[in-house]
């Protein structure tokens, strides 16, 4: 992982200590702060707190679940706010505001029996890094999101008209290299989805992401702020932050990910193995309530509201505008570039966006081995079948009753293509790998 730089960590630290004081000095009552660097909402009033008629007998009503402020953790704060946990049984499930990836994968670790959480919304790759690294198993229980994320950079660059293509940034680095001057971009946790979208930005370009320029760990919600001040010039992640940077006018998206890989899997909803093992009717009974709550985000009635709840200061505290309009698929790229009704628009249920296909976590898997994150020998076959749960994504989807057509038949969605023209085949991980001209593997 590369090393925060002195300047940008006493911005971090500032933002974070800002951030902090936020919270704890002007906070309604709603909200309270522990030693783990989280915001924990506490129980309010949901709107549909009646227990649904196939709500199952569970094992316990509670449980502890982190988010990070992005539109694509609406799912767990939908489900909270319009009471579906509460339906299933679920009645004291809190949602728990994490500072970053790291603090989420920490207290992933810990577990609630220890301060910490136990399941998240979580970046897809990281329930297998803490399962193989940090050898604490996890479940992937639900895909939370297609889509969303973008890949932004400053308005330095907008005569070079960096767009889908990243070869215009190829010279711009080498002489920032050869200047000792490193170009530097953000992404969120070194191994996961906005590392990789930008790794596989940058390689498509003949950029090689870890000899030509620097990759900066950044919390999403200090992404713009360190674009202001200049310590990252690009940065990859999700919804709202991309659009934040625009209307500030420090910046612009080069693209959103959904042009990168079409209708490409990014969150999952994952929680803690032990957990699930020991509460099997709570999970289904949280599957159940998330997955309905995708459905309600879905719905075009329903996302002016969503991102209403989303913008709260308990929540995202950034302007409803920040989140609604892309989400509608309404993109202003900042450069004069403008899409509406965008089909590459984040989608939590149409596309099969909910189901945990494990042909997508074997992608994910395979270009963590290329880039050095995890193990050569990694048996990307054998830790798909132990982590990936759409066993359980699909009895949820029984008991909701959901028509046969709205549940996959196969735990693969085919032979994948990039906008490059690269295809991965998930039955022949290794050819790929093989494929690629820039690698660490």
């Amino acid at each position: 992982m590369t090393n925060f730089s002195r300047r940008k960590f006493i911005i971090t630290a500032g933002i974070t200590a800002a951030s902090t004081l936020i919270a704890h000095g002007c906070s309604s009552s709603g909200t309270n702060a522990d030693n783990s660097g989280e915001t924990t909402t506490s129980a309010s009033p949901a709107s549909n707190t009646s227990t649904s008629a196939n709500a199952l007998k569970v094992e316990t009503t509670k449980a502890r679940l982190g988010f990070i402020p992005l539109t694509d953790a609406a799912p767990l704060i939908i489900a909270k706010e319009k009471g579906f946990f509460a339906k299933y049984g679920m009645t004291d499930v809190e949602v728990s505001k994490q500072t970053s990836w790291p603090v989420t994968r920490d207290n992933l670790k810990l577990g609630s029996s220890g301060g910490g959480i136990d399941g998240a919304h979580i970046l897809s790759p990281m329930p297998y890094q803490i399962t193989i690294v940090d050898k604490v198993p996890m479940y992937i229980l639900a895909r939370l999101n297609l889509n969303g994320q973008a890949i932004s950079v400053a308005n330095k660059f907008k005569d070079l008209k960096v767009g889908i293509e990243s070869k215009a940034l190829k010279d711009v680095a080498s002489k920032a290299k050869a200047e000792n001057k490193a170009t530097k971009v953000g992404i969120t946790f070194p191994g996961g989805t906005h590392d990789l979208w930008m790794r596989y930005w940058l390689a498509a370009g003949g950029i090689d992401p870890d000899k030509d320029l620097g990759l900066e760990p950044v919390p999403p919600p200090q992404m713009v702020q360190n674009m202001k001040v200049g310590t990252i010039d690009a940065f990859c992640v999700g919804e709202p932050w991309n659009a934040q940077l625009v209307s500030q006018k420090l910046g612009y998206t080069a693209l959103v990910t959904g042009e990168l890989w079409k209708d490409h899997p990014e969150k999952a909803f994952a929680m803690r193995k032990d957990w699930v093992d020991k509460n099997p009717n709570a999970t289904q009974a949280l599957l159940m309530a998330v997955m309905e709550a995708q459905q309600w985000c879905d719905k075009l009635e329903n996302q002016e509201e969503m991102c209403k709840i989303c913008s709260n200061r308990k929540y995202f505290n950034v302007a409803v505008s920040d989140i609604l309009e892309r989400f509608r698929g309404n993109i202003d790229y900042g450069d004069g570039r403008n899409a509406k009704n965008f089909d590459f628009r984040m989608k939590f249920w149409a596309n099969n966006a909910s189901y945990p296909y494990k042909s997508h976590d074997s992608w994910f898997l395979t270009e963590n081995i290329r880039w050095g994150k995890l193990p050569k020998d990694t048996n990307i076959q054998a830790i798909v079948d132990q982590v990936n749960k759409e066993n359980l994504w699909k009895k949820a989807a029984q008991a909701l009753k959901l028509p046969a057509d709205q549940i996959p038949a196969s735990t693969s969605r085919g032979v994948e293509t990039f906008f490059d023209g690269v295809k991965f085949d998930p039955e022949k991980p290794e050819e790929y790998l093989k494929s690629l001209k820039i690698k660490s593997a």
